[in-house]
């Protein structure tokens, strides 16, 4: 008997009928002789649902009371998930992040993760329930008030509970079968990856691939899981991320010895504007003082490009990418220190894309760059920004332009499949 945990997206439990199909598949994994514990999010568009209830209720909903309505999304499909497994004969228990021993930081709506005391889940399996965790949730260690973990981090509460008890691995059940190539929304053509390293899956996460959330995967690297990502509609193989000597072994232990492949996948990412401070004085730690501002307000930022400062006026121009959601906070903490600093002012552009090549075989093959933006020249699309790291090359394109963009380097790299891919649902998750 193995120990697996299983989370399932809002996708796969949009409504009774596919709450009752995935209570079917669970039964089946624990007729196989299998201990199991699933964590669940919230039904279909639930949490978009409460969000918006609440923005009517309040303009500004205080984050305490905001993490109290969000975490009932989960609760109610835990419960649902529960009575469908009893009705097939499989008892089954549902508990809240807090029940199941899920302690976090006080940061109301993006907590993260700092213990997980499983002892009342261990007992529940030793008592022979399937047991199911609401996702997405936990309790402040200082405050014990409940909190959320961010959007789309059931993912990341499945590893960390994997990880806490010792499980085979965490399979992650959404709507398509498996991590493709590209989003198959928009490249049809895209085929599905068998097997990418934990290193790869980080830069693709990073990169806007929707499938799994990016501290999930960071757990799981940190804490050796692999993750078995799959479809809830079908029983095609999916995806498995794990350490890439696992990946090599496996692969020679099956005859398949070969170089690995340039590019693992073209992922891209619409949730980020760019702001620019115009006209910086070109002096030493003028940088740093905007940046010390921004990380101050609590806002990570992506890519960072700095102009040569202009002759004879010794001033630049500073354009870094952070997420839409976190724009107006950062310009307001740039336009405190305007008169500190001394730059002239602020653009912001909401209308741009991120588009990125992932795959650890760039390493050790000279060119990737350059066929990259070949493909891009020839789709007649302009670059903004350029960012790289050891395997992935990355570029802001206008937002209009970023389906072409993602087409057109998805056949540069020979990633195009006879077949086209199958979307399930349409989330994503």
């Amino acid at each position: 008997m193995s120990r697996v945990v299983q989370k399932f997206g809002g996708s796969s439990v949009a409504d009774a009928d596919s709450i009752k199909r995935v209570a079917r598949r669970i039964a089946a994994t624990r007729d196989a002789g299998h201990e199991i514990v699933i964590v669940i999010s919230a039904m279909g568009d639930t949490t978009d649902d409460l969000l918006d209830l609440a923005k009517r209720v309040s303009p500004n909903p205080e984050p305490r009371e905001l993490d109290m309505l969000l975490t009932t999304g989960e609760r109610q499909s835990a419960a649902l998930l529960a009575m469908a497994l009893s009705d097939l004969g499989v008892p089954a228990l549902s508990y809240t992040g807090s029940q199941a021993g899920v302690i976090t930081t006080g940061t109301h709506g993006n907590a993260r993760i700092i213990d997980i005391t499983p002892g009342r889940i261990l007992a529940s399996l030793d008592e022979g329930n399937v047991v199911i965790v609401a996702g997405f949730q936990g309790v402040s260690q200082d405050t014990k008030d409940i909190t959320t973990l961010g959007r789309g981090a059931s993912d990341t509460t499945a590893v960390a509970l994997a990880a806490a008890m010792d499980a085979h691995h965490c399979e992650i059940y959404t709507d398509v079968d498996g991590v493709f190539t590209a989003d198959p929304r928009l490249v049809p053509t895209a085929h599905r990856i068998p097997a990418l390293s934990y290193e790869e899956m980080l830069e693709m996460a990073a990169c806007g691939a929707k499938v799994l959330h990016l501290r999930c995967v960071e757990y799981a690297r940190a804490e050796n899981v692999p993750i078995h990502v799959r479809s809830s509609f079908s029983d095609n193989p999916g995806t498995w991320i794990t350490d890439q000597s696992v990946i090599d072994r496996h692969r020679a232990e099956k005859g398949q010895v070969m170089e690995q492949a340039i590019i693992s996948g073209i992922a891209h990412d619409t949730s980020e504007g760019k702001i620019t401070v115009v006209g910086v004085p070109d002096r030493i730690g003028t940088a740093a003082r905007i940046f010390h501002e921004i990380a101050a307000a609590g806002i990570n930022i992506d890519m960072i490009v700095q102009n040569v400062s202009r002759i004879g006026e010794g001033r630049t121009d500073i354009s870094f990418t952070l997420p839409h959601a976190d724009a107006g906070t950062a310009r307001a903490a740039l336009e405190a220190i305007r008169d500190e600093v001394g730059f002239d002012g602020l653009d912001y552009d909401e209308d741009i894309a991120k588009v990125s090549v992932v795959g650890v075989g760039m390493r050790t093959h000279p060119g990737v760059t350059a066929r990259f933006f070949d493909a891009l020249a020839q789709a007649e699309i302009n670059l903004d920004m350029i960012s790289t790291s050891e395997i992935r090359i990355s570029v802001v394109v206008a937002a209009e332009d970023v389906a072409r963009a993602v087409q057109a380097a998805h056949t540069a790299f020979s990633l195009d499949a006879e077949d086209e891919a199958i979307v399930y649902a349409g989330t994503g998750r």
